[in-house]
């Protein structure tokens, strides 16, 4: 029940007492420094990583990212304009539109490498379960709120475990294991975030072991493959690098020779024989880490992920100035995605976790990665705006009755 309110003394409540009005909230200026420098350092390092991908074309990919750059700064910018809270009701909406596009492409997309994960479009191809993350962002963060009031409850959980596990589980017959691992870490940010109790996620976190070891273990020991061969040795071949050097552990194998060799500074372009002579496997993609470690080194590297520690840091503190328990659970999955992303990505160049083809964002090439990350951005921006007024938060909380 909200109370009636004199528009003129809102305006008063908000005012200082001494100085002039305070004008309208701005962009959160830290985000854009460090999109900037990862956009930056994103397009130097395909630059120069991919000259003699393409024979007579040395921009080929140089060029293509820095569209999708564009192209996601304009989609970013109209989106940050956007009220967030308008998309609160379409929950329902997105939820179907994540499980039709994954079943689609489940059924009709061509196959690719063994994989069917794409729709051919004029200018890239888009992989649905890519815009996928931050639809099931959108869907879960909306029906956290609707079911706030009984947010204890078992069936609350079971339910939104359902929302989340439904589309990974479509996502992984791609087959698209990385990107079903991220729905799976963006469902655990919402659940922590809406208040779920204690003992659900304890429960969850044992569920799930439960279920890794007996699709790692126990499962292949009976002959019965729930992975296929090559995701079963890239997740447990990391554990060994050195036993399969030739084939299942040959990326991370070449990845850890490129950092090493980086050192401190780095060796430079005229150095970086991995890259070079193409030794390092899914240069520009997967393991772009890996290129920025032997071309500059520590040095590089550390800048690197402290640009993503700042991302992901202005992206948390949302969650407690956002202007509603939307705005904050939509802030805390948006940086799962990305924390999530940045850990699985930089830890298997570092051979620490397993080979699961999930991109750097805003590093690795590639048109729906980079859209869907500034779809995300744009989101954050929403928020920020909407919550960098302190005055007028607290004119919000009380006419609240």
């Amino acid at each position: 029940m909200s109370t009636a309110v004199n528009p003129r003394s809102i305006e008063q409540a908000i005012q200082p007492r001494s100085g002039p009005v305070r004008r309208g909230p701005k962009v959160d200026l830290w985000i854009i420094l460090a999109v900037v420098g990862l956009i930056t350092i994103s397009l130097v390092t395909i630059a120069s990583a991919t000259r003699d991908d393409v024979a007579g074309n040395p921009g080929y990919y140089l060029t293509r990212q820095g569209i999708y750059f564009l192209l996601g700064t304009v989609v970013a910018v109209l989106i940050a304009r956007f009220d967030y809270g308008r998309l609160e009701g379409m929950r329902r909406a997105f939820w179907a539109l994540l499980i039709a596009a994954n079943i689609f492409v489940l059924l009709f997309a061509a196959d690719t490498r063994g994989s069917s994960r794409w729709i051919s479009l004029p200018f890239f191809q888009l992989q649905p379960s890519e815009l996928g993350k931050v639809l099931l962002v959108l869907a879960l963060a909306g029906f956290a709120v609707e079911y706030a009031r009984s947010i204890a409850t078992l069936a609350v959980t079971a339910r939104l475990c359902a929302i989340a596990l439904i589309p990974a589980c479509i996502v992984m017959l791609q087959p698209d294991l990385g990107t079903s691992l991220v729905y799976v870490a963006i469902l655990g940010a919402v659940l922590l975030t809406a208040g779920t109790p204690t003992r659900h996620l304890v429960a969850l976190i044992a569920l799930g072991v439960a279920t890794a070891v007996m699709v790692l273990a126990v499962l292949p020991s009976a002959g019965i493959n729930v992975l296929h061969d090559y995701q079963l040795q890239r997740l447990t071949g990391f554990v060994n690098p050195s036993s399969d050097p030739s084939k299942a552990t040959y990326q991370v194998n070449q990845s850890l020779i490129a950092i090493g060799s980086g050192q401190r500074l780095g060796r430079g372009e005229a150095g970086s024989t991995q890259t070079g002579l193409d030794f390092l496997p899914e240069h520009h993609t997967d393991f772009i880490f890996a290129v920025i470690g032997e071309r500059w080194g520590f040095t590089g590297a550390a800048l690197v992920i402290a640009l993503y520690a700042l991302l992901v840091w202005r992206a948390l503190r949302l969650v407690v100035v956002a202007r509603d328990g939307f705005g904050a659970i939509l802030a805390c999955g948006i940086a799962a995605i990305l924390a999530f992303q940045i850990f699985v990505n930089i830890g298997m160049t570092l051979g620490i976790m397993p080979i699961t083809g999930v991109p750097l964002p805003l590093m690795s090439y590639g048109g729906s990665s980079v859209i869907v990350t500034f779809i995300c951005l744009g989101l954050l921006q929403s928020v920020h705006l909407r919550a960098a007024d302190p005055a007028a938060a607290a004119v919000r909380t009380r006419v609240r009755v």
